[in-house]
């Protein structure tokens, strides 16, 4: 399977035949990322979805676009249709989004596949960890990443709207707590309290709990299911996973050897160098993707192998089934 310059080779050539011929060039982009998901599944036997976003490079599209949001499940419900067998390989390259949205996900997926394999070629982070561990396995390579799944709360403060870690607003009010016995401090911490809603506290223990039990419940019934052990193991994994006081960042990257050891125990992960014709099997759909997003205006891609796609474009949707060749920014326009 080629290389990713050599696919950018591949693309060029493909795109100076259709100015040739008086056809539109970008759609070299989705023939060539079809063509290679279609080569996936053809080694695999096994359906290929892949999910993809826009989100790595600098200037991309708005986080609302490149997000796991509800919006995904009609985009999986087009995707997903047509698929016959119980065993399904998601490629997943998201920065993660809504953990209500990504449980809604999981909740279709499962209801629709009995063996999920979740293949990450670069990093699923935040939501798209806990989407990934609700796989049997998950497929990593030396350079594939996953990431905490503490919840940030997006407050607005004086210096603009932020996204601030849960543990960290509950961890600043204990300390303020105890740091105001002395009256001399109060003066300091009052316009930090300030910014505190009347629910706030509440919200980011809700938010703490729910992600650690939906991570915690997903490892239990799916990719620990036949292990004697998976409530133990479930439990410590996903308690790790929250733990901002150890990642200290929510953009920490984790490695496929830290994946391994999560917990104490660790998630069930496979190399992807593991089989060399699987790795440039993958490496090759996402590359394709990522000249997708380079080369048009695509800030999310939902396709399975037959071609299937929804496409979201900034200020655009495209849904269908292997339309005949127009660039993706024409295919539709969103209300």
């Amino acid at each position: 399977m080629p290389s990713w310059g050599e696919i950018l080779v591949e693309l060029n050539t493909l795109q100076q035949e259709l100015k040739g011929v008086k056809g539109n060039p970008k759609a070299a982009f989705d023939t060539i990322r079809r063509k290679y998901l279609a080569a996936l599944h053809k080694l695999t036997g096994r359906n290929v979805v892949l999910y993809a976003t826009n989100w790595t490079s600098p200037g991309g599209p708005p986080p609302e676009l490149v997000s796991i949001t509800d919006e995904d499940v009609h985009a999986m419900m087009e995707v997903l249709r047509g698929l016959a067998g119980d065993g399904v390989d998601l490629i997943l390259h998201s920065p993660g989004g809504s953990a209500e949205s990504a449980e809604a996900l999981v909740s279709y997926l499962r209801s629709k596949f009995d063996d999920i394999r979740v293949i990450v070629p670069q990093a699923a982070m935040s939501a798209a960890t806990m989407l990934a561990c609700a796989a049997d396995r998950i497929v990593m390579g030396k350079h594939s990443f996953l990431g905490p799944i503490d919840p940030q709360m997006i407050l607005t403060t004086a210096v603009g709207t932020k996204a601030v870690p849960a543990q960290a607003i509950l961890d600043q009010f204990r300390k303020a707590q105890e740091e105001c016995k002395d009256p001399k401090l109060l003066a300091s911490w009052l316009p930090m309290l300030s910014q505190y809603g009347p629910a706030l506290l509440v919200e980011c223990e809700n938010a703490l709990n729910l992600s650690q039990e939906l991570v915690s419940r997903w490892l239990k019934q799916y990719m620990f299911r036949n292990d004697p052990r998976a409530d133990e193991k479930a439990k410590a994994i996903a308690a790790a996973l929250a733990d901002h006081k150890t990642f200290r960042s929510h953009s920490r990257h984790l490695s496929r050897d830290q994946a391994k050891s999560l917990g104490g125990y660790g998630l069930l992960v496979d190399d992807l160098e593991g089989n060399q014709e699987f790795q440039d099997a993958v490496l090759s759909v996402f590359h394709a993707t990522i000249h997708t997003f380079g080369g048009t205006g695509a800030a999310k891609v939902v396709e399975n192998h037959l071609g299937r796609a929804y496409v979201k474009i900034v200020q655009m949707i495209v849904v269908g089934e292997r339309p005949p060749e127009p660039a993706p920014e024409e295919e539709g326009s969103e209300s």
